[in-house]
């Protein structure tokens, strides 16, 4: 098996035991009666808290060093800042005037537990209220910068994944370099689509927008997880919503941009961005399996992630993007 480190690291949530974790809580002043359940996160640790005398809390404990504690403050300002124009996301509780505290080495934040299920995405009317509903979220998110957190951009999500990819031991020997040609011909792509675009405006978004990340409810949809806001054109938060054929995008774009329009201006430029985004973020996606091989939690969820299968099908992914990224853009006005 090769290794894609040097040498072993100590996993990030080795000392994160179940009592580290229901300490933490206790820190704040809360009572837990001793039940805790892991949710679905890779990135973070989350964790669903059951408190003696009130109603269950979720704790994310963030992974060590991925960020500072200003740009974690960032994005609870972000979330906080869109709960209070009314807009449905879960924003951090805040203790003794905090949201963001520390016990044994971790950073943690709690926030109330909040259920739902996932939106039916072939429902237009269901992706025309997500168009609303981002829309709100931009209208807000464009009214000044992030000064501490990032940008979706060609350097940090794709430049420099695919340079850490090479660099480091994690293809397998015989497509090492054909990864490198496809990968710098979809990159070259990818920057066409930028020129394309022009000068477009970058907001604060919530930077990981898919069907994963919204709770829906008879009352409508909620935002979790705002780990990746960041700066970034305005179409990063719409694209994820679509798939299928190009008939099929079409058609769900403009169900979201109908709700998206009311609250927020959209520049149609962005258009040439969606393949290229896509590109970006599956060049950033396998780098991100890779820099997380010595979390315990990545190997278990992605045993194929060292075959040569898994990479000739990311090598066919980019491939298609290349071609693409050389058709026209979706097209919604004549």
């Amino acid at each position: 098996m090769r290794r894609m480190n040097a040498t072993p690291q100590t996993p990030p949530y080795a000392a994160l035991t179940p009592e580290c974790v229901l300490d933490a809580i206790e820190t704040l002043g809360l009572y837990c009666d001793g039940r805790q359940l892991a949710l679905n996160s890779y990135e973070n640790r989350v964790y669903q808290i059951w408190l003696e005398d009130a109603a269950p809390v979720v704790a994310k404990f963030y992974r060590p060093a991925r960020w500072s504690d200003a740009q974690i403050l960032e994005e609870h300002a972000f979330a906080q800042e869109l709960a209070e124009h009314e807009i449905p996301v879960v924003a951090p509780l805040v203790f003794d005037g905090r949201t963001l505290h520390h016990h044994a080495g971790f950073a943690f934040a709690v926030y109330p537990c909040r259920g739902g299920r996932a939106p039916e995405l072939e429902d237009e009317r269901t992706l025309e209220w997500l168009g609303r509903f981002i829309g709100r979220i931009h209208a807000v998110g464009r009214s000044k910068p992030f000064r501490h957190r990032p940008t979706v951009d060609i350097e940090s999500f794709g430049i420099e994944p695919r340079d850490y990819l090479l660099a480091n031991d994690v293809l397998p020997p015989e497509l090492r370099e054909v990864y490198r040609s496809v990968a710098d011909q979809a990159l070259a792509g990818v920057q066409r689509c930028f020129d394309a675009a022009g000068k477009i405006e970058y907001l604060r978004l919530h930077g990981d927008c898919h069907a994963g990340n919204v709770l829906w409810t008879d009352d409508g949809p909620h935002f979790v997880d705002f780990d990746d806001a960041r700066m970034g054109p305005a179409v990063q938060d719409l694209w994820m919503l679509l798939s299928g054929d190009r008939a099929a995008m079409t058609r769900q774009l403009g169900a979201v941009l109908s709700g998206y329009e009311q609250f927020c201006a959209f520049n149609y430029r962005e258009l040439q961005l969606i393949e290229a985004l896509r590109t970006l973020r599956l060049i950033h996606y396998a780098a991100w399996i890779a820099r997380r091989w010595d979390d315990p939690a990545f190997p278990a969820a992605f045993p194929w992630f060292e075959s040569p299968r898994y990479w000739q099908d990311r090598i066919l992914e980019l491939r298609e993007q290349i071609a693409l990224m050389a058709e026209a853009p979706l097209a919604l006005r004549a």
